[in-house]
C-alpha cells in the first residue's frame, strides 16, 4: 500500500492534535486522540481501511496500556506509535505483532519530538510573563494561543507526514527483505511486547481497594459469559456509584472534622 501527500499530511494532523491540549478539542488531544487505538482507527479510516486500523491500532495499544507521564518526562510517545507507527504497518501489510515491534520503538523517538516541544515553549512563556507585566494582556492572549499551536503544528505534522510518505515505501522493502525466520523473530518480539504493559498495568491495579474490582470483572467475563460492551457498561455504572459514594463520605468526614473544630474553638473561649 502507498501512501499519497494527502493522506500523510492528514496522519500528521492526527498526530499533531494529539501531543498538546488544543483548545478546539476541550484539552482532550493528549488523553484521547494519543491513544494508539483512538488515532490507529483515525489513521485506518485515512488509508481507506478501518478495521485493519483498528486492529493494528489496539495491538499497538497493549505494550502502552499503562503508561504514565510522570512529571512532564514522557518515556516514550503512544502518539506517534499510534499513528506513524499504524501507517507504516498497514503500507508493509504486516501482522499486528509484527506491527508493534515497529511502532514501539517509533514510539521512542517521539520523545525528541516532545523535548523540542517543551523547550521552545519555554521562550513563549517568558514572551508572555513579559507582556503581562506591561499590561499588554491582549498580546499575552495571543501569545499564549497562535505561537505555541503553530510550532506544535510544525514540529507536530511535518516530520510525520515525511515519515509517512517517504517512509512507507522504506519499511515495505525491509519488511520484504527479512521475510522468512527474520519477520517471524520479529512477530514473536512483537507479541512478547503486550505482556509487559499488561503486566504494568496488573502492578497499578494491585492495590487490594483496587483489585476487588479486577477481580469481580474477571468474574463476571468467565461466569456469566458477557461480552465486553456490557461489561464495560457494568463497571461504568459501579464506577459513578463507587464514586458519589466516596464523595459522599468526604463529604461527611470533612463537616465532622470542622464541626469538631468550632466546637474545640467554643470550649476555648470559656475556659
Amino acid at each position: 500500500m502507498s501512501i499519497s501527500v494527502v493522506q500523510a499530511v492528514l496522519i500528521g494532523i492526527v498526530y499533531y492534535l494529539g501531543i498538546n491540549g488544543t483548545p478546539w478539542l476541550t484539552c482532550l488531544g493528549s488523553t484521547i486522540i494519543q491513544k494508539p487505538l483512538v488515532s490507529g482507527v483515525i489513521v485506518g479510516f485515512i488509508l481507506g481501511d478501518p478495521v485493519q486500523g483498528a486492529i493494528i491500532g489496539a495491538a499497538i495499544q497493549l505494550p502502552f496500556i499503562a503508561y504514565i507521564s510522570a512529571g512532564g518526562a514522557p518515556p516514550t510517545d503512544p502518539g506517534l506509535a499510534g499513528t506513524l507507527g499504524t501507517a507504516l504497518a498497514m503500507a508493509a501489510e504486516v501482522k499486528p505483532t509484527a506491527a508493534i515491534a515497529l511502532a514501539v520503538p517509533i514510539g521512542l523517538l517521539g520523545t525528541i519530538i516532545w523535548v523540542i516541544h517543551m523547550t521552545v515553549d519555554v521562550f513563549f512563556v517568558h514572551m508572555i510573563d513579559k507582556a503581562a507585566e506591561e499590561g499588554n494582556m491582549k498580546k499575552a492572549k495571543f501569545l499564549h494561543i497562535v505561537p505555541p499551536q503553530v510550532f506544535a503544528f510544525v514540529i507536530g505534522c511535518i516530520p510525520v507526514a515525511l515519515g509517512c510518505y517517504f517512509g512507507s515505501e522504506m519499511v515495505t522493502n525491509i519488511i520484504n527483505a527479512l521475510s522468512g525466520r527474520p519477520i517471524q523473530a520479529l512477530e514473536v518480539i512483537g507479541g512478547l511486547l503486550p505482556a509487559i504493559g499488561i503486566a504494568m498495568n496488573l502492578r497499578a491495579i494491585s492495590k487490594p481497594g483496587i483489585l476487588l474490582w479486577y477481580v469481580l470483572g474477571f468474574i463476571i467475563a468467565v461466569y456469566l459469559n458477557l461480552d465486553t460492551m456490557p461489561i464495560a457498561i457494568i463497571a461504568g455504572i459501579v464506577a459513578y456509584i463507587y464514586t458519589g459514594v466516596v464523595a459522599l463520605a468526604e463529604e461527611k468526614q470533612t463537616a465532622a472534622a470542622t464541626a469538631g473544630g468550632f466546637d474545640d474553638e467554643f470550649d476555648d473561649d470559656f475556659e
